[in-house]
């Protein structure tokens, strides 16, 4: 499924927050598995649905709070 897509997706916005100072280096893991738990995981057989768990992911991870 497209989850991986989601996990590299909410791994980048997490490591962002870290380094702008939103969340600690311990929420990064926290905050990924969420995000990955929260989105669908949509079937990997085309390029819109790898899209939309990416964006899902980041959304995700955007919104997320300790």
């Amino acid at each position: 499924g497209t989850r991986a897509a989601a996990l590299s997706a909410a791994d980048e916005v997490a490591v962002s927050r870290f380094l702008a100072g939103s969340i600690s280096y311990t929420d990064i893991p926290r905050l990924v598995a969420d995000a990955v738990d929260a989105a669908p995981d949509l079937p990997c057989d085309s390029v819109e649905n790898i899209l939309a768990a990416d964006a899902a992911g980041r959304k995700l991870a955007e919104k997320w709070n300790s």
